[in-house]
Parts: structure tokens; C-alpha cells; sequence
């Protein structure tokens, strides 16, 4: 990716938006660099007509206009960061949301590659660097080109003079530093809680994607995070401004100073004890002509660390999503939910490197409930997540109701399945929030009765706020089976064909796994379930029970056939009434 490639797109997808401000910002920098010169020239008429001619009449006019030269350079670059201030947080906006579009909608194999805090990184920090670039970066190298040529211009046309100028800017700038620090204090802690807020909810986000996928919530995500970071960049703009502030009071307090000093200079001279030569000009634009010079030496790290942020955000938000919703593709129809496994193969690399699964072939009738048993990394669970496609095989078909999931729009598929996980996942939010979650617009009925069932409704009501209750990230304010059973009202409250259970009733004791198998038989009448257990004793009555081994399922049958005719369910069962 070339530098400018980078630029014309940067330029055509965000920076062309807000061309009204940059323009406007770049005329303020013309200011700018016009009043800096004359603030130099002025000294010139300055020493000639007041110091040399003791011309009455100049002795107010000039330091007149020199206080009004160093306000308008004050006051533009003041409104000209401003301008780029607003411009670069509606940049770092625009660009999160794009990021966070992408994070949302990319592959589950791409995420899981991936570890969170790089996402969480790259909508903040990179995105940071991308932005200043832009914003920063620009203006400065527009605005100190821009007033370092014209002090260069104004210093071959003059010759260097009084040299007293340079110490004028390190009182005033203590004194404006002091001045700001208690405010500023104040400022970029509020900016920091709204950071924090933001990152939290993105680590969240993140970890839950499996979820958001299935309630198809992708959009909803997308709408409150647009929330949150609208939150802090209304932070961070009232942050830069208060940095800024002290823009204008220091260039019209060096105004003054300066005239002031003319003024007293010019007395001095009138009284005979001061001799003025002609050099005030040349030395005041050398002087003034120090500060673009080192901002302009320093202004590669920026540019430098522009790039490397765009080099890693573009790539992920242009990166192409093999699973994707395809509007020209038409609804899947569920009416009795069979499903059918198609010689399905499966790797998580493109090149077949490491087969997961080996022609895969069973049919589930409508439902029924069948179960995946198996020892650890026999693909049990990599069969489950080909149904939402979470993953797509390599080749191979499944099949709902004879409809192929792959000729059917995403969002219909996913509509007819629910998912219930050992690895629980919940919200920072209230509990009827998290049951809600999948189903926005539920009756306060809808969520009661699903919750009953769930047998979540008897520990909530001993909560202190009931269904208002906040249960911490990921519910850590409850046990597991307590969060065990708001996932199950979640699922009932969807009320889909298919169900899925991955290890839903795992390291929970035996009281607590009776109320969630009570809650689960509920979930799942008449309805197409595919669970996977570690422990048997969950699908003993489970209609059919296939045996995944090493990616093939090696055999199939009941729980009594099963231990009849099957050597490895056989192994399986005699271990765990060893274990228990």
C-alpha cells in the first residue's frame, strides 16, 4: 500500500467531507503567516519613524498595530486549530464507525485469529495517530510553510536588528500554562472516563460476537456504539479547545509587551539614552521564524506515524468478508427444520492444511433431538457452528428443509437459530436487557413467561432491583447457573425452529443442572436441537446420538445401541461412571 494510494483515499472516503473546514483553516494559516510578517515588518516604521524621526504621530499608531497584528495571528490560529480540532474528531468518528462496521461483520475464523485488545487498539490508538495526520499534521504543515516563507521573504528584504523579542514568550507562556492547569485537569479526566467507557464496551462487544451474530444485532451494536463515541469525541473537542485557549492570550499579551517596550524604547531614544539601529526588523523575523522552523523538522514523526495507523486500519476495513448477507439471495423457509449433512469437509485453512472434518453425512428430522459426543477436539463443535455458518466447509452442503443455507440470505438462517453456550454470554446491563437482547420490542409478559420457564424467574425476583438489576460484564454479579438460565430465557424468548446446546450444562451442580435440564426440555419441545455433552447422563434420551471421532462420525444410534454396538461410546461411558 503506497503513500499515495493512502492519501487520494483517506482524501475521497473522510478528509473530502470536511474540505469546507480544511479551506477555511487554510485561509486562517494565510492570516496567520501574514500577520506574523507584519508583526516583523512593523518594527521597521517603528525604529525609522519613532525612534529616528520622533514622529509624534507614530508613537501610537505603530504599537497600535502591532497589538492588532499579534491578536489577528492569535485569533486565526485560534479558529484555525478550532476548524481542524472539530474537523479531526468528525474524521475519528467517521473512521471508527467504518472500523467498527468491519470488526462487526468480519468472518468468525478472522476473529478468532485475532486477539481483541489489536481491535481495541486499532479504533483507538491507530485510528489517534491516522487522524492527527490529517488534522494536526496538515494544518501545521500548511500554516508554518506558509508564515516561514514569509518571514525568509521579509528577512532578504530587511537586515537583522534588536534581538531583545526572543525572551518575551517564556513568561507568557508559564504564565498561560499555570493559568489552564486546573481546568485542564478537570477536562482530561472527564475524557478519560468517556474513553474508558468506550473501550469497555468494545472489549464487551468483542467478546460476545457470537451472539451478536446470531440475534443479527449487528446494526443495533453499531447504533449505540455510534452513541458512545459520539460521547467522547464531544469530550476530547471540548479538551483541545481548552489546550488551544491560550492561543490568543499569549500572542495579544506578547502584542502588548512588545509595544509596550517600543513605547518605552522610543523615550528612552528621545531622551538620548538609548541608540536604535535599523536591525529591530531583520532580528524579530528570524526570531519569529524559530518556532515554524522546529515545528517543520519534527513534523516527519507525524506524517510518519499517520501512515503506520492507516497502513493497519484501511487493510481491516476494506478486508473482503466470506460470509456475508447477499440480498439477491432468497429467505430460507423453515417448517419442519430437518437438517441434512451433505459429505461435508471443513479446514481452517485454505490450503485443506489440517482437516478438521471428513465427509460429514447424517440427517436430523425435524424435531428431533440428537447429540454429538466425543472426545475433546474430535470436531464436535466445529459441526455445531457450520449450521449458523459461523464457518463455511471447504465443500460439502447442509441442508434445511431441502434448502441449501449457503443459496439463502444470512439473516434468515440465522432468524431460525438459537444458541445456548457453556461459554455464557451476557451484558453489562440489566437482566431484562439481557433477555430482551433477543427480542427488542418483547412485552414485559413475553419476558416474565419466558423467564419462568427458563427457571430464572425465581432468583431474579430475590435480586434487588428485579428485572432491573445490573449484573456486571458478562453477569459476574451471577453464579453460573444463574447467568446459564437468562441465556435459556434469552433462546426461549426467541423462540426459534433449531436449537443449539454447547456444553449447557457443564460445572454445575447437580440441583442447579436439574432446574436448567427442566428449563432446556421446555426450550427445546418440538423443536430441532443438536447438543453436545460432556456428560452422558444430559442425552440419554436424546433421539439420536452420534459419535465424532478424529473429524468423522464413526458411529450412531441411541444411548442402548450405542453401548451395544459402539467400542468408543462404550470407552466413553465406562470413564465417566469411573469419574462419578
Amino acid at each position: 500500500m503506497k503513500k499515495t494510494y493512502i492519501i487520494k483515499r483517506l482524501f475521497k472516503t473522510y478528509t473530502k467531507k470536511h474540505l469546507n473546514k480544511i479551506i477555511f483553516a487554510v485561509f486562517l494559516s494565510i492570516l496567520v503567516a501574514a500577520s506574523t510578517s507584519a508583526i516583523a515588518w512593523l518594527l521597521d516604521p517603528a525604529i525609522k519613524k519613532i525612534f529616528i524621526e520622533k514622529d509624534q504621530t507614530f508613537i501610537f499608531l505603530i504599537p497600535i498595530a502591532i497589538i492588532i497584528a499579534f491578536a489577528t495571528k492569535g485569533y486565526s490560529l485560534f479558529f484555525a486549530r478550532k476548524l481542524m480540532i472539530i474537523a479531526s474528531q468528525d474524521l475519528t468518528r467517521d473512521i471508527q464507525i467504518d472500523v467498527l462496521k468491519s470488526v462487526l461483520n468480519l468472518d468468525t475464523q478472522n476473529l478468532d485469529s485475532k486477539n481483541s485488545g489489536k481491535f481495541i487498539s486499532h479504533l483507538t490508538y491507530d485510528v489517534a495517530l491516522l487522524t492527527n495526520m490529517i488534522s494536526v499534521g496538515l494544518l501545521n504543515l500548511i500554516k508554518d510553510t506558509l508564515t516561514l516563507g514569509g518571514l525568509i521573504f521579509l528577512m532578504f528584504y530587511q537586515n537583522w536588528k534588536l534581538a531583545l523579542l526572543a525572551i518575551i514568550m517564556i513568561p507568557i507562556a508559564t504564565f498561560a500554562a499555570r493559568s489552564l492547569g486546573k481546568r485542564m485537569g478537570k477536562v482530561t479526566t472527564q475524557s478519560q472516563e468517556k474513553s474508558g467507557i468506550l473501550i469497555s464496551y468494545l472489549s464487551e462487544m468483542l467478546k460476545n460476537y457470537k451472539i451478536i451474530k446470531i440475534y443479527q444485532k449487528e446494526k443495533f451494536e453499531v447504533n449505540r456504539a455510534t452513541k458512545f463515541i459520539n460521547d467522547l469525541k464531544d469530550k476530547m473537542v471540548k479538551s483541545a479547545i481548552v489546550i488551544i485557549r491560550v492561543t490568543p492570550i499569549m500572542e495579544t499579551l506578547t502584542g502588548i509587551m512588545i509595544a509596550a517596550l517600543i513605547f518605552y524604547s522610543a523615550t528612552l531614544v528621545d531622551s538620548g539614552e538609548l541608540d536604535v539601529n535599523n536591525f529591530f526588523s531583520f532580528l524579530a523575523a528570524m526570531m519569529l521564524a524559530y518556532q515554524p522552523v522546529r515545528s517543520l523538522a519534527t513534523l516527519n514523526i507525524t506524517f510518519s506515524q499517520g501512515f503506520s495507523g492507516a497502513y493497519r486500519i484501511l487493510p481491516l476495513i476494506d478486508q473482503e468478508k466470506k460470509i456475508y448477507e447477499d440480498d439477491n439471495l432468497k429467505n430460507i423457509i423453515v417448517d419442519k427444520a430437518n437438517i441434512e449433512f451433505k459429505n461435508i469437509n471443513f479446514s481452517y485453512f485454505e490450503e485443506n492444511k489440517d482437516q478438521v472434518l471428513h465427509k460429514i453425512n447424517f440427517k436430523i428430522n425435524g424435531g428431533q433431538t440428537v447429540a454429538l459426543v466425543g472426545h475433546s477436539g474430535a470436531g464436535k463443535s466445529t459441526i455445531m457452528n457450520l449450521i449458523p455458518r459461523f464457518y463455511d466447509p471447504t465443500s460439502g452442503d447442509i441442508l434445511i428443509d431441502d434448502q441449501s443455507i449457503y443459496n439463502s440470505k444470512l439473516s434468515s438462517l440465522r432468524k431460525n437459530i438459537s444458541l445456548v453456550s457453556q461459554e455464557i454470554t451476557l451484558f453489562d446491563d440489566t437482566v431484562r436487557s439481557n433477555i430482551a437482547y433477543a427480542s427488542t420490542d418483547a412485552t414485559e409478559k413475553q419476558i416474565i413467561d419466558a423467564s419462568k420457564f427458563s427457571k430464572a424467574n425465581e432468583f431474579i425476583q430475590k435480586l434487588p432491583e428485579k428485572y432491573d438489576t445490573m449484573i456486571g460484564e458478562n453477569g459476574v454479579r451471577l453464579s453460573g447457573g444463574e447467568k446459564q438460565r437468562i441465556s435459556i430465557a434469552r433462546a426461549i424468548l426467541k423462540n426459534a425452529p433449531i436449537i443449539l446446546l454447547d456444553e449447557a450444562t457443564s460445572s454445575l451442580d447437580v440441583d442447579t443442572e436439574h432446574k436448567i435440564q427442566q428449563a432446556i426440555t421446555y426450550l427445546t419441545k418440538n423443536k430441532t436441537t443438536i447438543i453436545i455433552a460432556h456428560r452422558l447422563s444430559t442425552i440419554f434420551g436424546a433421539d439420536k446420538i452420534f459419535v465424532v471421532n478424529q473429524g468423522k462420525i464413526v458411529d450412531e444410534g441411541t444411548h442402548l445401541e450405542l453401548l451395544k454396538n459402539s467400542l468408543i461410546y462404550q470407552d466413553f461411558y465406562n470413564k465417566q461412571l469411573k469419574h462419578n
